[in-house]
């Protein structure tokens, strides 16, 4: 997959830190903070599928962090909670996210780069890591998991490879089952997947984050897939 993005530098007192947002935004997906309540990532076909190809992008930027803002998305009925914007780093890189209003200020003037994705390589370590996941689940070290925090009205995940590889081949199969949902065609928020796995665990209640798909309205111009996009006319010879 081959992503149009938009690379900063900017500073945070004597470190420099690569940044790359995507371009154009996603406007028609929006996160609810996690942290608070129930998170929910929901988004339609363009927007999942390009947020599973920034993960992949980030499993294999280590020295990258991927901004992705989406509290300025177009506001839905559903679901209801605190948007905040996502930022994916690595958690090698030891980027805090106090750091990050600094960060935030210095995007400006960006360039414009296109990043490209290996989907093969990335469901091949995601798979690694499901294999893991299902041999040792309530033993997993804390790199083999998703790391997450909010701040500044923005979800930081902290992961590694093979966690935000995982995380996209989830978020890619939402992209793909959403639309063939019984509920789709009416605009219904469909609910695909999960993250939650990726999540540390904790007593009691821990953080959820599910992955939902929805056609933007009006949706006339959603068909799903497998049913032609031009109902065709009749012609004068035809009853």
């Amino acid at each position: 997959m081959r992503l149009r993005a938009e690379e900063f530098q900017p500073r945070a007192g004597r470190y420099a830190f690569r940044v790359v947002q995507p371009r154009p935004a996603l406007r028609h997906t929006t996160l609810v903070d996690p942290m608070r309540d129930w998170g929910y990532l929901v988004g339609d076909h363009d927007g999942l599928a390009r947020l599973a190809g920034l993960f992949s992008f980030a499993a294999y930027s280590p020295h990258t962090v991927v901004h992705v803002p989406l509290r300025q998305s177009i506001p839905r009925d559903f679901p209801q909670g605190v948007p905040v914007d996502l930022v994916l780093v690595h958690q090698t890189l030891g980027l805090r996210p106090s750091t990050w209003p600094a960060l935030r200020r210095g995007l400006t003037h960006g360039v414009p780069r296109t990043v490209r994705t290996d989907e093969r390589r990335t469901a091949r370590h995601a798979a690694d890591w499901e294999d893991i996941w299902e041999r040792r689940w309530d033993r997993l070290p804390r790199t083999g998991r998703v790391q997450p925090a909010v701040h500044a009205r923005t979800l930081f995940l902290s992961g590694a490879r093979d966690t935000f590889a995982a995380a996209s081949v989830r978020i890619g199969g939402a992209a793909g089952s959403g639309p063939l949902a019984k509920g789709a065609v009416k605009g219904y928020d469909v609910l695909c997947a999960s993250l939650t796995a990726l999540l540390p665990l904790s007593r009691g209640r821990g953080t959820e984050l599910d992955i939902g798909f929805q056609a933007y309205p009006p949706l006339a111009h959603f068909t799903p897939p497998g049913r032609s996009a031009r109902r065709r006319r009749p012609t004068a010879a035809s009853p």
